[in-house]
C-alpha cells in the first residue's frame, strides 16, 4: 500500500517548494479554439486538460478537477474527467476530486467508492465532502480513506461571499464553522501520516484569513485546502495565513488557483499552441512563485 495521503501531499509541496494546487475547471466558452469547439466536442476538453496537466506538473504537485464542470457535458464529460484523473496521476501529480459529496449510509459509501475507490471508481487521491447532514456523512469516506491511503477534505470555512449565511450562525457562543471543526478534529488521527499531518483536511477559504488562523488552532494536524486565491481576490499572504512553520517555510496544505492559471488573458489571445503554452506556463510560474514567497517571508 502507498504512503498515507498526507505524507504524499506534504512531500510533494516540499519538493515543488510551493503549495500551489491547479484547479481544472473546463468552461467551453473559455477553452481556446486551438483545441477545437469544446461546446460540441468533449475531445477538445480532453486535449485542453491534458495540455494543462503537462504544464501544471512542472509547477504544482496537486491537480483539482471540479467534477460538476465535467458533468455538465454528460456521460462523455464524466469519462473525460476520469481519463484526466488517471493521466495526472501517471504524470506524478496527486488528484483532489472536487465533488463536494454529502449523504449518509449506503449512499455515502457509494459516493466514496465512486470518487476515491479503485476502478470502476475515479481512484482519486482525495475528495471534497459536505458535512451538512452530520458526522455520519463523513464516516464512510474516512473508512475508505483509511483502507486505501486516501484523503478526505471537509467543507469547513468556504471562500464564497454567501458562506456566512450558515457558517457564521452562532451555536453555543461559536460560529457553525468552528463547531464543525471541533466535531471532526478528533478524527484527524485516523488519517495521520508519519509527517504528523492528517489527510482529513479542511477547506479554509483564503478570503477569510483571520478565520483560517482560528481554524488552525482548532485543527492543528489537518492539512488545509485553500480556495479563493487569485480570481476571488485573496492575496498569497491571505491564502497561507493558516499555515505554520515547517522545515522549508510555512506549510500546512495547498492553495488552489483555477481561472487565473487556466485562462489568463495572454493565453486567451494566443495565436499558436506555442504561445498558449508559454502564457499558461508564465501564469502558473507566477502563482507558484507568489505562494512560495508568501511561505518564506
Amino acid at each position: 500500500m502507498s504512503a498515507p495521503f498526507a505524507d504524499r501531499l506534504i512531500e510533494g509541496v516540499r519538493t515543488k517548494n510551493t503549495p500551489l494546487c491547479v484547479g481544472l475547471d473546463p468552461f467551453a466558452d473559455k477553452i481556446p479554439a486551438l483545441f477545437g469547439n469544446a461546446s460540441d466536442d468533449t475531445s477538445s476538453i480532453l486535449k485542453f486538460g491534458t495540455a494543462i496537466i503537462d504544464i501544471a506538473r512542472q509547477h504544482a504537485c496537486v491537480l483539482k478537477p471540479q467534477l460538476g464542470l465535467f458533468e455538465q457535458f454528460g456521460e462523455m464529460g464524466y469519462a473525460v474527467a476520469r481519463m484526466l484523473v488517471s493521466y495526472a496521476q501517471s504524470e506524478g501529480m496527486l488528484v483532489i476530486l472536487d465533488a463536494k459529496r454529502g449523504d449518509i449510509g449506503t449512499t455515502a459509501e457509494g459516493y466514496a467508492r465512486a470518487t476515491i475507490g479503485g476502478v470502476p471508481g475515479f481512484n482519486a487521491d482525495a475528495v471534497t465532502v459536505n458535512p451538512y447532514m452530520g458526522k455520519d456523512t463523513i464516516e464512510p469516506f474516512i473508512t475508505r480513506a483509511e483502507a486505501e491511503a486516501k484523503g478526505v477534505i471537509v467543507l469547513v470555512r468556504t471562500s464564497n461571499p454567501g458562506a456566512g449565511d450558515f457558517q457564521d450562525l452562532q451555536v453555543g457562543g461559536a460560529p457553525v464553522w468552528r463547531r464543525v471543526a471541533e466535531i471532526i478534529a478528533p478524527e484527524c488521527a485516523r488519517l495521520r501520516g508519519a509527517s504528523g499531518w492528517s489527510g482529513l483536511m479542511a477547506v479554509a477559504g483564503a478570503t477569510y484569513p483571520e478565520e483560517a488562523r482560528v481554524l488552525r488552532d482548532a485543527m492543528p494536524e489537518a492539512l488545509f485546502l485553500v480556495p479563493g486565491y487569485g480570481a476571488q481576490g485573496a492575496s498569497a499572504g491571505d491564502a497561507v495565513s493558516g499555515f505554520v512553520q515547517g522545515p522549508n517555510g510555512r506549510e500546512g496544505g495547498v492553495v488552489s488557483s483555477s481561472r487565473a492559471v487556466l485562462y489568463p488573458q495572454a493565453a486567451q489571445a494566443a495565436k499558436s499552441m506555442a504561445e498558449w503554452r508559454a502564457a499558461i506556463g508564465d501564469a502558473m510560474a507566477a502563482a507558484a512563485g507568489e505562494l512560495r514567497a508568501a511561505c518564506t517571508s
